[in-house]
């Protein structure tokens, strides 16, 4: 093994990374993951109230439809601990790939229900 390769340097060779500077923008990306994950819990009851759309995990359906808040409490409580997991495992490529992965998929969720807003909001301005 290398000993010129300092702990810090993303150069290592036992397979983890990171640096403190790309620790803050993780752990931005982690918060950012938990708020759009709020975010996507009050659309889809929204949705869901509204008859405008079905909750697609089966597990999470019945809670929607039965125990809102609970729905919200499990659903916020679920993403928080698998970035938990995942940020305390931040030193290792495959956690930072799902770290970015988790996050992709709730931006896409949110455009997903902005899209729907402007397809309801185009919809109101034509009746």
């Amino acid at each position: 093994m290398n000993t010129n390769v300092k702990d810090n340097d993303p150069r290592r060779l036992d397979g983890q990374i990171g640096t403190p500077k790309q620790f803050v923008w993780l752990r931005r990306i982690v918060l950012t993951v938990i708020i759009l994950n709020a975010i996507d819990a009050m659309l889809t009851l929204i949705w869901v109230w509204r008859g405008r759309a079905i909750e697609a995990n089966p597990m999470m359906a019945n809670l929607v439809h039965n125990n809102p808040l609970l729905f919200v409490i499990v659903k916020m409580a679920l993403v928080a601990l698998g970035t938990v997991f995942l940020w305390r495992l931040r030193r290792r490529k495959f956690a930072v790939i799902s770290i970015f992965g988790v996050f992709l998929v709730y931006y896409w969720l949110l455009l997903y229900h902005l899209r729907a807003i402007n397809i309801g909001l185009i919809q109101r301005l034509f009746q």
